[in-house]
């Protein structure tokens, strides 16, 4: 324990002043002279003026990563195979259907968007709403006999 006769008053070291003379001395921990010693403005970065003269358009080209959406939920491809193995003739189709069939996954809890493709054959009678459609499997469906709604 201190006493009282060696007790010292508590006075913090001032930090050092920079550019009033003192320690750092000439350019003051600055390095050079003019525009870069001075207080307040700098120096332009010199790649922003070449960012500044690029062409700034919208849409593919410059700039595409700020402009497209890649993360727009794609829709699931069914082929006329599918719908002649998982279907009888004569039913209904859509994607909830797609879904309680597991022909199509449901993708986060959701019923995705459905395109049907003309890739391969069908001969069964068939009544399909709210799914896209290639040309082709429009054709192959209305020859089979089927309706599109």
């Amino acid at each position: 324990m201190a006493s009282l006769n060696t007790l010292k008053r508590y006075t913090p070291r001032a930090k050092a002043s920079v550019g009033r003379g003192g320690k750092r001395g000439k350019t003051s921990g600055r390095g050079t002279k003019g525009q870069n010693a001075r207080a307040g403005h700098k120096k332009r970065p010199e790649i922003r003026d070449f960012i500044k003269k690029i062409p700034k358009r919208r849409g593919y080209g410059k700039n595409r990563s700020r402009t497209v959406w890649n993360a727009r939920p794609r829709a699931f491809e069914v082929t006329l195979t599918q719908l002649e193995r998982a279907f009888a003739s004569g039913d209904a189709v859509n994607p909830k259907v797609l879904v309680d069939t597991r022909v199509v996954r449901a993708a986060g809890g959701k019923i995705p968007e459905v395109k049907i493709l003309a890739t391969g054959e069908l001969s069964k009678k068939l009544t399909i709403t709210g799914c896209k459609f290639s040309a082709g499997a429009k054709k192959a469906v209305e020859v089979a006999g089927g309706t599109i709604a």
